[in-house]
């Protein structure tokens, strides 16, 4: 748990005198190059206010200390705690901003240039939590957690941010409403998904105090004793079930909290009940090694204390849905004031502060995301390690590659976010925000700067789209190597556009492809019109276009024109009589073939048909019938003298639990973890992989994937084909015939 002090420098002017006193009180503990630095950033700044001639601001100084004294008392290093005081003092100051990295080296200038890019992307997004919905606000702490190119950077915010709220009352209502709401929306939620407690507990409680001032006042009010006074009495509690448990040999890691005033009120809303029933005002929490123990400890805690009737929860024995696991008691402890008790283990514990029952997650009822929640896990992983022997360089030189984002956050005009695959450029901006404004789009501006179309976006950079009024896309930007466009969406939308241009050409291609199928099946004088409404189209030459842009298929339309034309030729050699419709028993007894009782049938490997494709049955010697693809390469080359053994079948309308094997096809630039990333989706959907061949061409940088997959029907089919398509770098995802 991260705490954090809360003594700040008194009010007013801050002199020379006044920050060496401050030096001297942080001394303690610190390495002398580290007060040498923090001297030397002091030094600096009082030089360059004075130089600029606003002298030793006060309220400049004061605030920057202040937020120094919170972040010292998060732990963090002096490299932190100088790049917050140099940020809020010197940020106005452009030439004394330019000596900070050859003065303090370029760690300490990127920590500020960080700080400062947050802060200007904070001030253009002012409005957005009150305009927009829930997803705007939920980007824009996405976007402020990804700016970070350093965990350090975040931290700082919420210090700011945090003494900032301390200082609320000195402005006028309105803008203090204003800034409780901002922080009550983007900042509070983002202390909690670190689990940085103490920031979001004092976030929280100062955000209800000026939202909902009289509900803040009513709480303070019922509570019995100051704060410091229950967290003295769950201190005492600690050390008396530490006594208990070291006396019978129960080694345990006990911690505790007195619930703060936003906390209950939140309570008392969700369960709908008054402050006297609610009995976790004051908790403590028991890890320990084993379940066996964890009930043991238990006993030790219904044998001091009574036990409060309906307040036991046993999610050990039954976990909630979530696979969350703990028991939970409530008793009357010391001086006969209630006491909440969580009692698990440190795998449960670790499971609830990180895994899918991570409290943030179903307090903020937040959408998943895999790439964003390994972020917020590596960022905790390192908060908690802190205060360990080489923390910093473990986690720089280790996980600095993890913590590389997959996403960029940008910002419209009007301030709101925008999340992108990282890489993408102002034009798939461009296409996000609408498919017209990407195919009319002529240039791009970036935080003001006119840049080429192609330069990849960065998070927390404005753009501006530039359209003409008769734009239309170019083939150029289809091309992976000019690299105008980076996500699978824009690039579709583009080969839309361009599949419904040239409209002739593509009805006489339609037109020689279905004339060619036809003559093929000795399919004479079709009521082509009819083919054409029956599929929603309203001439013929639609029709046409349609399969000349490769959007229908001409065997799909001239096997279905011949089926409904008439029957198909009976076999010489079988007789075939016309009876009701039985389903065979064997085989592929999905399959319902015409007239046969009780024959064999199977479904052909060379084409796979899965419910509902078209189909058709082949009568074999010895092997029933074979259930082929109307469309099937075996079925359009068979001979006149084969097509006698063809014969109907159809689907039965439950086809039960059968599965069917189905081969796919994936076309995607080539990156690592594109075979882990496919693998994860037909996992997820509970599809069977059956065969996999993957091919890799170096010059083109491309990879052709194959694979066999058991499907339950074309539903799923679709579903996983769509998923897949989603992938980054995907260009092609297809059911190969």
């Amino acid at each position: 748990m991260v705490s954090v002090v809360n003594t700040l420098p008194a009010n007013g002017l801050l002199e020379q005198r006044d920050i060496q006193s401050w030096l001297d009180e942080v001394s303690g503990g610190r390495s002398g190059e580290d007060m040498l630095l923090l001297r030397e950033v002091c030094d600096f700044v009082l030089s360059a206010l004075e130089a600029s001639g606003s002298g030793a601001d006060g309220g400049i100084l004061h605030h920057a200390i202040a937020v120094g004294d919170i972040l010292i008392g998060m732990a963090l290093d002096a490299d932190t705690i100088a790049a917050a005081i140099l940020h809020h003092t010197l940020s106005d100051l452009e030439s004394a901003h330019k000596q900070i990295g050859p003065q303090f080296g370029e760690e300490i200038a990127k920590l500020v240039q960080d700080l400062d890019r947050i802060g200007l992307v904070a001030e253009s997004s002012v409005g957005v939590s009150r305009r927009d919905e829930e997803r705007h606000v939920e980007n824009l702490r996405r976007m402020l957690l990804t700016l970070a190119d350093d965990i350090r950077v975040v931290l700082v915010v919420l210090a700011e941010r945090l003494h900032k709220m301390r200082g609320l009352k000195s402005l006028p209502e309105e803008n203090r409403i204003w800034e409780a709401q901002e922080t009550s929306d983007i900042y509070a939620p983002l202390a909690n998904r670190l689990g940085i407690w103490q920031i979001k507990w004092e976030l929280e409680d100062l955000c209800l105090r000026y939202l909902e001032p009289e509900t803040y006042m009513e709480i303070a009010g019922l509570l019995d004793g100051k704060r410091a006074e229950r967290e003295q009495f769950v201190s005492d509690v600690v050390e008396l079930l530490q006594e208990k448990f070291q006396a019978i040999g129960l080694k345990a890691e006990i911690t505790g909290r007195p619930k703060h005033i936003y906390s209950i009120w939140k309570k008392m809303r969700r369960k709908d009940v008054g402050f006297d029933q609610i009995f976790d005002l004051r908790a403590v929490r028991i890890l320990l090694d084993t379940d066996a123990n964890c009930y043991a400890a238990l006993g030790v805690v219904h044998g001091l204390w009574r036990h409060i009737p309906g307040e036991f929860d046993d999610y050990i024995a039954t976990p909630k849905a979530n696979l969350y696991r703990s028991i939970h008691t409530a008793v009357i402890g010391p001086e006969e004031k209630p006491l909440e008790i969580q009692i698990r283990t440190r795998d449960m514990h670790e499971h609830a502060e990180l895994g899918v029952a991570a409290h943030w997650r179903y307090k903020e009822s937040g959408r998943s995301d895999a790439e964003f929640e390994r972020r917020i896990t590596l960022m905790r992983s390192w908060l908690e390690s802190q205060g360990a022997e080489d923390r910093e360089q473990d986690f720089f030189e280790n996980a600095k590659s993890e913590f590389e984002p997959d996403q960029v956050y940008v910002l419209t005009p009007k301030g709101n976010v925008v999340e992108l695959p990282k890489g993408s450029t102002a034009l798939d901006f461009a296409y996000h925000i609408h498919t017209e404004v990407g195919h009319r789009c002529c240039g791009a501006k970036i935080d003001g700067r006119i840049v080429q179309l192609t330069q990849p976006l960065e998070s927390g950079q404005m753009i501006e789209v530039l359209t003409t009024k008769h734009g239309e896309p170019s083939r150029d930007w289809l091309s992976p190597k000019l690299g105008y466009l980076k996500t699978a969406s824009a690039r579709s939308k583009v080969r839309h556009w361009f599949k419904h241009q040239n409209y002739s050409e593509h009805v006489q291609i339609g037109h020689t492809s279905l004339e060619r199928e036809l003559t093929r099946l000795g399919i004479e004088s079709p009521d082509l019109l009819e083919e054409a409404k029956r599929h929603n189209l309203n001439k013929v030459d639609d029709l046409y276009a349609a399969i000349g842009r490769g959007e229908m298929s001409p065997v799909h339309l001239a096997v279905g024109i011949r089926s409904r034309q008439a029957p198909l030729e009976e076999p010489g050699e079988i007789e075939l009589p016309r009876r009701r419709r039985r389903s065979s028993k064997q085989g592929a007894s999905e399959v319902i073939v015409e007239g046969v009782e009780d024959l064999m049938t199977h479904i052909g490997r060379c084409c796979k048909p899965v419910p509902y494709d078209p189909i058709v049955g082949f009568i074999t010697r010895g092997r029933g019938v074979t259930v082929h693809r109307s469309d099937c390469s075996i079925i359009r080359k068979m001979d006149d003298s084969m097509r006698g053994r063809l014969v109907d079948v159809v689907w039965r309308d439950d086809h039960g639990q059968s599965t069917y094997q189905v081969d796919i096809q994936v076309i995607a630039s080539d990156r690592k973890g594109l075979l882990r990333d496919i693998s994860a989706i037909l996992t997820n959907e509970e599809v069977d992989l059956t065969g996999v061949n993957t091919r890799s061409d170096r010059r083109s940088d491309q990879a052709v994937m194959r694979f066999t997959i058991e499907i339950k029907d074309m539903e799923q089919l679709s579903l996983v084909l769509g998923k897949i398509a989603q992938l980054q770098d995907v260009m092609e995802v297809k059911r190969r015939v």
